[in-house]
């Protein structure tokens, strides 16, 4: 059976095929780094107050539902795609 792969998987297998992967020689000192990058990038240390109509509110609060999250979780999220460009507008 043969496995299907995605566009981000082939891109993956065709970069590892052109050996363009090098072999990190620190693999402890490089783990710590990425472990301490992913804190920093998760920590929430600063507040941000805003004010939005109720009937945007009880949407967003909808959706954090539908997607089995705490509705703050849930705009944090949606800031944190639409900063780094991966939030995409749904077409209608």
């Amino acid at each position: 059976m043969k496995t299907k792969l995605t566009k981000e998987e082939k891109e993956i297998l065709d970069s590892f095929e052109k050996d363009e992967w090098v072999p990190v020689t620190n693999l402890a000192k490089r783990k710590e780094e990425l472990i301490a990058y992913a804190r920093n990038t998760l920590r929430k240390d600063k507040r941000l107050n805003i004010r939005i109509s109720e009937r945007d509110l009880l949407e967003l609060q909808k959706r954090a539902v539908n997607e089995g999250l705490p509705y703050q979780t849930y705009v944090s999220s949606i800031l944190h795609k639409f900063v780094n460009g991966f939030l995409v507008e749904a077409r209608k």
